[in-house]
């Protein structure tokens, strides 16, 4: 039996990405492991939200992502098993290999990170300083630092 292991963390993405795989997929004697990837919190969201309040947070957010990706597979005979990630992710990869009968395929169907509304798109022209601000830059500095040991 081959098993698939993939990335999700949006229904759009992981159905760009699985469409292709499902039809490819016609014998129907593939596992599916889907994992769940939820988006971060930062460290100080404790000081607001208890562990568990998050916890059940993940849970639904999974619940919710789940429920989006599980039509997409053609027919109820498909094998699919949900997961939901709570730690690195090499990690969770080796846990999954270790739990079958071998190694499987890994499938990344999560949203690149250029289209998320939290990280800016990387800038395309770089600061350059203009010809000769470095110059009297270093020379006002050096003037201050006189200044500032009188």
């Amino acid at each position: 039996m081959n098993r698939v292991i993939v990335y999700v963390d949006d229904a759009a993405s992981a159905q760009q990405v699985l469409a292709p795989l499902l039809s490819r997929d016609t014998a129907g004697d593939t596992l599916w492991v889907l994992v769940a990837c939820a988006p971060r919190m930062t460290h100080r969201i404790s000081k607001w939200v208890s562990h568990r309040a998050r916890e059940n947070w993940r849970d639904k957010w999974a619940d919710k992502l789940f429920a989006q990706i599980l039509p997409l597979f053609p027919s109820p005979s498909v094998r699919v098993t949900t997961v939901l990630a709570k730690g690195p992710l090499a990690e969770i990869t080796d846990e999954l290999h270790a739990a079958g009968a071998g190694p499987a395929q890994v499938v990344d169907a999560r949203r690149p990170r250029a289209e998320s509304p939290d990280v800016p798109a990387p800038a395309t022209r770089r600061w350059t300083p203009l010809p000769g601000t470095s110059g009297s830059l270093l020379s006002g500095v050096g003037a201050l630092w006189v200044l500032g040991l009188e």
